[in-house]
């Protein structure tokens, strides 16, 4: 009988379930309770190397088989990244372990008849250097990402921003909630003070709302999604369900009102390194559209002299700088993988005319 370590399972589910649409985060937490921490370790570090990885794991899963990687069968192209991850970037890892392994996996999966292929195909994987085909495999990101980049911010930060996303984010935390460095500097833009009205849009899963309470806030957290709320229960807010791109369902105005917006992500890459393989061109319009219509919500319910600050964690000009370019902006800041620490985002301040 053949025996399969728990991360290599754990792992495997988890990147089955992204390929069908989950996200790897969460997925993580689901297939690993229980798990010895180590075993818990190597899950994550497999998982998110595959996902960071992925273009280069798929040429050379081409060169090794003479088989392009999208026309395998899911898994047995999950296997064998998997595979091909371990030999090439995990050096604690023996390759034979990672051979057998695979073999295993591939025949729980019930693709008994691609064993053999596994096998052949991991059994040529080696260390040697590459000549990679293009810099979209090098830096293993999808070529019309990387040239939006070239164009917003010139090829050597294009080139810094993907190279710090094939890297394990930093790991920060505040008040006991893990929150991105990069993330924890929103909230201070706001001026907040104590006594002060304060509405968070899209406040799940409440880093942000927390941060603000700190101030001595009296505040207010929406987010359209019921369970994604729940995680700010025990926070000193009122939660209330409701769809920020529809009018909101308050009489109230407020002093200082956060609009921290859904967004593409491409600032979280290295974090979420999953959404640069799912996201497409056509869909930052969709992402300006939703934007737009929370910020306009949010801008009716700011009291006179109030402030609001709009923030993104993307990187792309559609659902920043082209979102706000009507508004009274007063002051405008960006953070950039690979120049900045963090997480990539976009803040800007806009402040009611009237006093």
């Amino acid at each position: 009988m053949e025996t399969m370590s728990p991360a290599r399972k754990a792992a495997f589910d988890t990147l089955s379930g992204v390929e069908k649409g989950g996200y790897a985060s969460d997925l993580l937490v689901a297939n690993t309770p229980g798990l010895d921490p180590r075993d818990a370790a190597l899950a994550h570090e497999i998982v998110f190397g595959v996902l960071r990885y992925q273009a280069q794991l798929d040429y050379l899963i081409g060169q090794f088989s003479s088989r392009p990687a999208h026309k395998l069968d899911p898994e047995v192209r999950i296997v064998l990244r998997m595979g091909v991850y371990q030999i090439r970037y995990l050096e604690r890892v023996p390759n034979h372990a990672a051979v057998a392994e695979s073999v295993s996996l591939i025949r729980r999966a019930r693709k008994h008849s691609a064993a053999g292929f596994v096998n052949a195909v991991l059994r040529k994987v080696n260390r040697d250097p590459v000549d990679w085909p293009g810099e979209d495999v090098a830096l293993s990101h999808p070529e019309w990402l990387l040239e939006r980049w070239v164009r917003r911010f010139g090829r050597e930060t294009a080139r810094a921003i993907a190279e710090a996303n094939l890297h394990p984010p930093g790991k920060h935390t505040r008040g006991g909630r893990r929150q991105d460095i990069g993330s924890q500097s929103v909230v201070p833009l706001l001026d907040l003070r104590p006594g002060q009205s304060f509405l968070d849009l899209c406040a799940a899963p409440g880093n942000k709302t927390a941060q603000a309470l700190e101030y001595g806030v009296r505040a207010f957290a929406c987010d359209v999604n019921p369970r994604r709320l729940l995680h700010l229960r025990g926070l000193n807010a009122h939660l209330v369900v409701a769809d920020g791109t529809r009018p909101l369902p308050f009489s109230m105005r407020f002093d200082r009102i956060l609009v921290d917006a859904p967004c593409s992500g491409t600032g979280t890459l290295a974090r979420n390194p999953e959404i640069k393989w799912r996201l497409k061109p056509s869909q930052l319009s969709g992402f300006q559209a939703r934007q737009t219509a929370l910020l306009r919500n949010a801008l009716e319910r700011l009291a006179p002299g109030g402030r609001l600050v709009y923030s993104t964690c993307s990187l792309e000009t559609e659902e920043n700088e082209e979102v706000v370019k009507d508004l009274p902006v007063t002051e405008a800041f960006r953070r950039i993988p690979g120049r900045d620490e963090g997480d990539g985002f976009y803040a800007a301040v806009i402040r009611s005319g009237l006093a």
